[in-house]
């Protein structure tokens, strides 16, 4: 018995003595900053700097001495990637990485519905922490500046305010889950043509009012955990290296204390990578995406030359150790975080988060004598188009997905309908979708087109769903669109389609708006996005009124190109010559620009149609005159006036007449959704800070509020104001 003792107590001894030999950095319950100083003091020169750039296509290195794991990064913004090999971007064909696809960004962004954003973060963050990724890279706020940027659908919208209200609950979402948001691309990264070099010159106001603000929300309201900083140059600098957003704006005047992780190849000079806050550099010598070969990650900016640099004195040793401090922070509060959850894969939940996003983002354009919804009993309805069936997952670049299952709004409407009364024809066809390149279908155009003409004359309604893809020169990645009209001859087929059948609505899906020069002949139109997984399904709901659309714009779409103010000044505000870019619209881009310039547009920031309609009373304010520092209540009555349950998103925009400075006609400063069952009232309340009202005064270097008279609009879209407001700021 005393032995046994002896050897109890002698065991106890021992787990006590590991106890205090544990070191800091292992020891969950300690604060993360001396966590970070533990490891810092316990790594070499070589291991420091190993942290700093690539091992893999999507990884880079821990600290494998010291138990510290790599840092795992995965595309994308709307549905996790599948695996790649190692040194390759060819899918490494695992079995069990198909992904749930969620809807594009632009139509979470349509929504207009933050706590949507929150679902959407959790359900992604889940699909990537399952899949045992550090990092995910996105969400995008890029601004949407010109509608041939091929990237836009990855993104939020034009409005700065839109943008910031919606990215901040998306990375709340996905780093409630223990996995890092990477905003991206920062910044100016607003087109595809010459992205790695083209040299962005922009007024500062512009760049505070207009391209940064959804950073700086999701720096200092979403704690975003990471950036990506973009390929593009900003006043000479590439912006992956850039002074004076990573060194000046970001981590001094910002306080982000997270890591700036380089977009793939967007790394060119090791001064610049050591000195302007560059964190870990990935994608050196693969040209961003597409080149292939066996090249030494040691051979990166931030590997032996860096290294090198250090040794020699060339670089200061607290360079290194900031570098290294953010990474070691990000694993902490992720990977080696103690209260990170488990994650999950195509879930039921997310299969019903993907379908309710995608409900809620669709938007209704036009709808004369209540063409939709479809709820008659027809005995054929024709669907007609290619995107009817084709993926809308695969391509786009670093957005295409390997998913678990696609249901194709043919699929969708099928269900809802009956196989019996739907028929379909394609219409036109594209060619497959190729990164970097274009592909002419091999089909006949003309017997498309014969043969959809023939469906449709003999059904009771026409469904036409068309629109882009995500082919090369579409919504894609590397390439910006050639033009604004419809590709692969749609116009002509829905011209054709309309003299068949009188009964022909247009469903368009698209992360960017189209021209629509047959907008007078169709009965209705609809903007569906890029809708992940359950795209059939919420498409068909909402056609058979199963859901009632409640989507807005997130984007004015033109009449024509040339009414778009970045294509209004010529090529040096877009594209540029090649070289460089003049942003000559300065601050009035999308609805500021048409707004102010009295231009009207196709349709307007901020629209959307319903199945019912809205009433609003006069607005009120809870004061007449306020102080710069204070606070504004608006308040109306919103009324379902209609039959259908429904929702609205209420917007309040800031206007002030006469001013010191170059101002645009409104500015979105509030929204709120409103779901009201039929004939329900509610009293609508938005608060504004009188702070927002302020311009980026450049000769002060920071923000204005001018005193004066200012004009308070509520309204359901940028151009339908409901009704005014005047207040003082004194």
């Amino acid at each position: 018995m005393k032995s046994i003792l002896v050897t109890i107590a002698l065991g106890a001894s021992l787990m006590v003595s590991a106890q205090q030999k544990t070191p800091a950095y292992l020891d969950v319950t300690k604060p993360i900053e001396e966590r970070v100083e533990n490891a810092l003091s316990l790594m070499t020169t070589e291991e420091k700097v190993a942290l700093c750039h690539a091992q893999s296509k999507f990884s880079s290195k821990g600290v494998p001495r010291l138990g510290i794991p790599e840092v795992w990064t995965d595309d994308g913004p709307h549905g996790i990637r599948e695996e790649v090999f190692w040194d390759e971007w060819d899918g490494a064909h695992w079995t069990n990485d198909s992904c749930t696809a969620f809807p594009a960004l632009t139509c979470l962004a349509a929504t207009f519905n933050p706590h949507l954003s929150l679902l959407y973060g959790k359900s992604i963050g889940e699909e990537a922490r399952y899949r045992n990724k550090t990092v995910l890279l996105g969400p995008g706020v890029n601004i949407y500046r010109t509608p041939l940027n091929g990237r836009n659908f990855e993104y939020m919208g034009e409005d700065p305010y839109l943008s910031s209200r919606m990215v901040v609950p998306y990375i709340q979402g996905v780093q409630s889950i223990g996995v890092a948001a990477c905003v991206k691309h920062f910044a100016l990264n607003n087109q595809e043509e010459w992205r790695g070099h083209i040299n962005v010159n922009v007024s500062d106001r512009a760049l505070y009012e207009i391209y940064l603000p959804a950073f700086k929300a999701a720096v200092q309201e979403g704690k975003a955990w990471s950036i990506m900083g973009s390929y593009n140059q900003f006043r000479g600098e590439h912006c992956c290296h850039n002074d004076l957003l990573l060194n000046k704006i970001l981590k001094q005047d910002w306080k982000f204390d997270g890591v700036v992780i380089s977009d793939w190849g967007g790394t060119h000079n090791t001064d610049q990578a050591v000195k302007n806050d560059l964190d870990i550099e990935m994608g050196t010598y693969t040209n961003g995406l597409t080149t292939q070969g066996k090249f030494s990650y040691s051979s990166y900016y931030l590997a032996d030359s860096f290294l090198k640099g250090i040794k020699d004195g060339k670089y200061d040793m607290a360079l290194l150790n900031d570098k290294a401090r953010r990474i070691l922070r990000l694993v902490f509060r992720t990977t080696m975080s103690e209260n990170r959850p488990f994650g999950r894969f195509v879930s039921p939940e997310h299969s019903e988060a993907g379908r309710k996003i995608a409900e809620e983002g669709i938007v209704l354009l036009k709808n004369d004598k209540q063409f939709f919804p479809l709820t008659g009993k027809y005995n054929k309805i024709a669907i007609i188009g290619e995107n009817a069936t084709r993926s809308l997952v695969i391509g786009g670049g670093s957005s295409s997905l390997k998913v678990s299952y696609e249901v194709s709004p043919l699929a969708g409407l099928t269900a809802a309908y009956g196989k019996d009364h739907v028929v379909y024809s394609m219409g036109y066809a594209s060619g497959p979708s190729m990164y970097g390149r274009e592909m002419k279908s091999k089909l006949n155009a003309d017997s498309l087109v014969a043969a959809a003409v023939e469906v449709a004359k003999n059904a009771d309604v026409v469904l036409f769903i068309g629109g882009l893809n995500k082919n090369h020169f579409q919504d894609c990645e590397g390439g910006d669109r050639k033009s604004l009209d419809l590709p692969f001859g749609q116009d002509k087929l829905i011209d054709a389609l309309v003299k068949a059948n009188k009964n022909t609505a247009v469903v368009l899906l698209s992360g960017n708006a189209v021209a629509m020069p047959w907008v007078d002949k169709v009965p209705a139109i609809m903007q569906g996005w890029y809708l992940g997984s359950e795209a059939g399904n919420a498409l068909a709901n909402v056609i058979s009124g199963k859901v009632n659309p409640s989507g807005k714009l997130p984007f004015s779409f033109p009449k024509k190109l040339e009414d778009n103010a970045a294509h209004s000044f010529g090529k040096l505000s877009y594209p540029g010559d090649s070289i460089n870019e003049l942003y000559k619209e300065d601050i009035l881009v999308g609805y500021r620009w048409f707004d102010t310039k009295n231009i009207a547009s196709l349709f307007p920031f901020g629209y959307g149609l319903s199945y019912t309609s809205f009433a609003y009373s006069k607005p009120t304010a809870d004061k007449a005159e306020v102080t710069q520092d204070g606070t504004i209540k608006v308040s109306f009555t919103l009324t379902n006036n209609g039959k259908v349950d429904g929702a609205e998103t209420a917007q309040l925009y800031v206007s002030k007449p006469k001013s010191t400075v170059t101002r645009a006609s409104k500015e979105l400063k509030a929204f709120q959704k409103v779901f009201l069952k039929a004939g329900e009232s509610q009293t609508v309340t938005m608060e504004v800070l009188v702070s927002s009202f302020a311009f980026y005064d450049e000769a002060q270097h920071g923000w204005n509020v001018e005193k004066g008279a200012y004009q308070l609009l509520v309204g359901c879209s940028s151009r339908d104001i409901k009704g005014k407001i005047d207040v003082k700021v004194q």
